[in-house]
């Protein structure tokens, strides 16, 4: 049997509609080795089953693309027309499994590391299908025709510029909804109709509960990096639209998700109808070409080594990851003391100055990167030459994640960890997850570079908060033990306007 394929437990469903692509697939679908997609079926790309032939491998042997091009399937002309601007001539491995299934009509629940090409790959099939079917009447209240579902901000703006470039020739509407700017712009803009609506969970369900629009008549939806749904605790949010659309016959849906666990596949079950599993590369958990390397070090000094190895290493842009806020802010303020340009991507800051900040260093201008998880998935930024765990990840999936951040689509880099006594505990469940020991080095004396000492930020005061008993408010007499001001005279207090108070200042 070509690739492993294997029937999975499930309930009995309906058949999907015919598709009038289904038959012009067929022989594609055979001679890319597809066998049989009538129920619930895995494919897993496994070095023991035979393949197709594939293109030239590059000198490290590591395969990024495959020998099928995008002309050779059923793609609509002008979503051709959008890669070929593009310079997208050959399918990655993770299109190459999806798109025959998905051109087809059919469900698919794709599992592959962040930048193999998972966007594209349903981008291509969206985009196919609605061109492929006449856009339905015009109704009072609008409805896309395509749901995209993404867990974080900058994954929406990417996927949404992503979908622009290759949909640029096919004269349907996009646009993305999400937290942080416009409001009102936003729903005016939806309200008025789109074709494919890209957002994120809480954005969508509240232009839904206003009655902007509705979803009785999307033909496909999209689920992205579905596990990370779970972690975010919108898996509620999900199974609310989810709940909304057409029924499951009704409508193609594909999820994708670096991980394929019980959860995220009884998602599937739930609201997909007989889903293929597609799984490329399983047995590689971290990306290719990623050289993994550990140092042990005590939490004090994590910021000495750190200046040491940016000073050794080689790079053009990095990305260091925090497990907490403050340790970013901070860490941020030392690097600026200490001559780099660094900037701190956490969860509170405005969303006009996220996108700043990732188009800045994307184009290079800024080299240095601080980040929580939040930025840990999704972000696909070509060149990170380096990718720091300041912090050991508390969960082993995000280590994955965040190195994944460096090597994309066939580069190379550099993934680096310091393990200190805070963290280290959760080095053994990563090993265990990874399948393989990250390789330790031991920091020489001469890395340990002197941290020059960096003026703390001033605390932002919580919103109506009030100086606590004890304490001067900033600018306030005495506030500065060096300039007391004058003491009060005897017998005088401060005026009160208080009850019983004369405003005098003097006792009664």
């Amino acid at each position: 049997m070509s690739p492993l394929c294997r029937i999975m437990p499930h309930r009995k469903r309906k058949h999907q509609p015919d598709n009038p692509l289904a038959d012009t697939l067929a022989a594609c679908g055979s001679r890319l080795g597809f066998g049989s997609m009538a129920a619930v079926t895995e494919h897993s790309s496994s070095p023991a089953a035979p393949s197709a032939p594939r293109a030239p491998e590059d000198p490290s042997g590591i395969r990024t693309t495959t020998s099928t091009t995008f002309h050779s399937l059923p793609i609509a002309p002008q979503v051709l027309e959008g890669l070929d601007r593009l310079g997208y001539t050959h399918c990655t491995p993770i299109q190459e499994q999806t798109l025959p299934i998905t051109l087809a009509g059919k469900d698919v629940a794709g599992q592959a590391q962040t930048g193999t090409g998972k966007t594209a790959a349903f981008l291509v099939s969206l985009f196919t299908r609605l061109l492929h079917n006449p856009p339905p009447p015009k109704t009072p209240r609008a409805s896309p025709r395509a749901l995209v579902i993404a867990p974080t901000r900058e994954l929406v703006v990417q996927i949404e510029q992503e979908a622009r470039a290759i949909g640029v020739t096919t004269g349907l509407t996009m646009m993305a909804v999400y937290g942080g700017i416009d409001y009102i712009k936003q729903r005016d803009l939806l309200a008025a109709g789109v074709d494919v609506l890209v957002g994120t969970p809480g954005r969508l369900i509240d232009y839904f509960k206003q009655k902007i629009y509705d979803l009785r008549r999307t033909e496909v939806l999209v689920v992205d990096e579905a596990d990370r749904m779970f972690d975010m605790g919108f898996i509620a949010d999900i199974r609310y639209l989810l709940r909304r659309l057409p029924p499951y016959d009704k409508r193609q849906s594909m999820l994708f998700s670096a991980t394929l666990s019980a959860r995220v596949m009884e998602l599937c079950y739930e609201h997909m109808n007989n889903p293929v599993k597609v799984s490329v590369s399983p047995r590689q958990i971290t990306a290719e070409k990623v050289q993994e390397v550990l140092f042990h070090v005590e939490k004090a000094k994590k910021t000495s080594l750190l200046l040491g190895l940016l000073k050794r290493e080689p790079w053009e842009r990095v990305l260091i990851f925090v497990n907490t806020k403050h340790v970013g802010e901070r860490l941020t303020d030392v690097l600026n003391h200490q001559g780099y340009t660094a900037r701190a991507l956490t969860g509170d800051i405005p969303q006009n100055k996220r996108l700043k900040y990732l188009e800045r260093f994307k184009s290079g201008e800024l080299k240095i990167l601080v980040a929580t998880d939040v930025a840990s998935r999704g972000l696909h930024i070509e060149g990170v030459s380096i990718v720091v765990n300041f912090d050991l990840p508390q969960d082993r999936e995000d280590y994955v994640h965040r190195i994944g951040r460096t090597a994309r689509a066939g580069a190379t880099g550099k993934a680096i960890s310091l393990a200190c006594e805070e963290y280290v505990m959760t080095l053994d469940d990563i090993e265990a997850f990874t399948g393989h020991k990250v390789p330790v080095e031991w920091a020489e004396d001469e890395l340990f570079l002197p941290v020059a000492h960096t003026p703390r930020r001033a605390r932002r005061p919580l919103p109506g908060a009030t100086p606590s008993s004890g304490a001067k408010a900033p600018g306030s007499r005495g506030s500065d033990p060096g300039k007391r001001g004058p003491s009060r005279p005897p017998g005088r207090r401060a005026t009160s306007a208080g009850k019983g108070s004369s405003g005098s200042g003097r006792r009664p």
